[in-house]
């Protein structure tokens, strides 16, 4: 899949959300004049971030999420550390893959390709931890060709029958997208998250109740809107075993292990791949796909780097949208 390089900071802006558990908002550093930008005597405003840790003891038993993804790496590749955070804090978790990837692999029949990537789908679930896997099944990036109406109708079902609290997904407000699975798909989940809660779709709610998405953490390959910095260093090591796993497409996969083979066919080794292809496999996602080489494996700046500007060990960032309350009663109470 092609991943886009990009400048994480170039976009800075938007409202504040406020700290939920175990989480801190900390001011960004002042900007600094970027000597590459058009106009490099202006700045971009400080924002904050709210840095998301880990919480022990299960405080989130009994809500539900649904990690979202077009195709069977980008959950793994994007928020593969978060999905395992929020399951270890309670969360019962959902895969749901709006494609069928059938536009992948090289020298496949469209056949194979389609199983290849189930295949992987259904493995990366079971890495993260999660229940149970729902696959829509439309064409790979051919998503533009389908009624959105659809899309979002069937993700209403699914949100109102699991009882989804928390989507995780592409930003639908992210800049320069090039793939329409990821902002068709992003798209759909955004107006499913409210619709859900309406009366929309009457027909649904002879067997189920409304049920709205109140939490979304949305990430991107491009300029975003970045207010949530979640804190993955316990569940790094997961994060990368649910990309080891996607053997069909992706980054990750074999890629350490053939590298390791190419290496040595000249007589070359490296000592941070290891002396087997499961170490070579495994060490090559942790220390080149998210980190060294994120950006150009993946088009989205190292974990570990993002963590570090945060004084945290490995982290992923998100555009992240959370409940909001009336204020009136306590006006009211105030005031009256």
């Amino acid at each position: 899949m092609k991943r886009r390089r990009f400048i994480n900071d170039s976009i800075k802006a938007g409202s504040i959300l406020p700290a939920v558990g175990a989480s801190l908002v900390v001011p960004a550093m002042a900007a600094q004049p970027d000597p590459k930008a058009s106009h490099p005597g202006t700045t971009p405003p400080p924002e904050d971030v709210v840095i998301e840790k880990f919480i022990e003891g299960r405080p989130h038993a009994g809500k539900v999420f649904a990690a979202i993804q077009p195709h069977c790496d980008d959950i793994a590749i994007f928020a593969g550390g978060t999905v395992a955070k929020l399951i270890a804090e309670g969360y019962t978790g959902y895969m749901i893959r709006t494609s069928n990837d059938d536009a992948t692999g090289v020298g496949k029949s469209v056949g194979e390709q389609v199983l290849n990537n189930e295949i992987s789908n259904d493995a990366t679930a079971a890495a993260l931890g999660l229940k149970k896997v729902y696959n829509l099944g439309y064409r790979n990036h051919r998503m533009e060709e389908y009624n959105i109406q659809e899309i979002k109708g069937r993700l209403i079902f699914l949100f109102r029958l699991l009882r989804v609290d928390t989507v995780i997904c592409y930003d639908p407000w992210s800049q320069y997208e090039e793939n329409p699975d990821h902002y068709v798909t992003a798209k759909a989940v955004e107006a499913a998250c409210w619709e859900a809660a309406s009366r929309d779709y009457p027909e649904q709610l002879e067997v189920l109740q409304p049920h709205g998405v109140r939490e979304k953490y949305y990430f991107a390959r491009g300029p975003q809107l970045v207010n949530r910095v979640v804190d993955i260093s316990k569940f790094v090591d997961t994060k990368v075993q649910s990309n080891v796993v996607i053997k069909s497409q992706g980054p990750g996969g074999d890629a350490g292990a053939n590298l390791r083979k190419k290496l040595a066919a000249e007589g070359k080794s490296l000592s941070l791949l290891g002396n087997d292809d499961t170490s070579a496999n495994f060490n090559y996602v942790k220390h080149f796909m998210l980190d060294i080489d994120s950006e150009y494996l993946r088009g989205t700046p190292s974990d570990k780097a993002i963590g570090k500007k945060y004084g945290l060990e490995w982290a992923e960032q998100f555009h992240y949208i959370g409940p909001t309350s009336s204020k009136l009663a306590d006006y009211i109470r105030k005031n009256s």
